[in-house]
């Protein structure tokens, strides 16, 4: 009696410990979301209709899928932040200042930087691209 009630108690025990580690495996092979932030904000000039200089400052996050990306972003920082300057620059008024334009801007952001990096590092690294401060003048 005392045999199948301790057999009964290790075959428990034993499910228990598989389980839990397979729940490990689990949580280790799924996505690493990791965030970069360009800083400082950037600043730059875009076309208006008039004569006045219309001035837009970002704060921009960079998701990865993967946290071992974020010190490859770190060493392109300059050629990110080059780009993205040059991209801001390059839009009207009417891009600015719309959501849809802004939404626009957003997605052509994610697909050149992914262009960028991979000629640089040989992966795709940009998952998404979010605007955590969207500031125009």
């Amino acid at each position: 009696m005392h045999r199948h009630l301790l057999a009964k108690i290790l075959l428990v025990f034993t499910a228990l410990i598989s389980f839990s580690s397979y729940a490990e495996e689990e949580e280790q092979t799924g996505p690493k979301f990791a965030y970069f932030t360009l800083q400082p904000d950037l600043t730059t000039n875009f076309h208006t209709s008039g004569k006045k200089l219309g001035y837009l400052q970002v704060r921009i996050d960079i998701m990865v899928n993967d946290s071992s990306y974020v010190p490859l972003l770190e060493q392109h920082n300059p050629l990110i932040r080059d780009a993205v300057v040059e991209m801001l620059g390059q839009q009207g008024e009417e891009v600015v200042k719309s959501l849809s334009g802004r939404e626009e801007l957003r997605k052509k952001m994610i697909d050149q930087l992914n262009e960028l990096l991979l000629a640089e590092t040989g992966k795709t690294i940009v998952a998404d691209l979010l605007f955590t401060k969207y500031l125009y003048q």
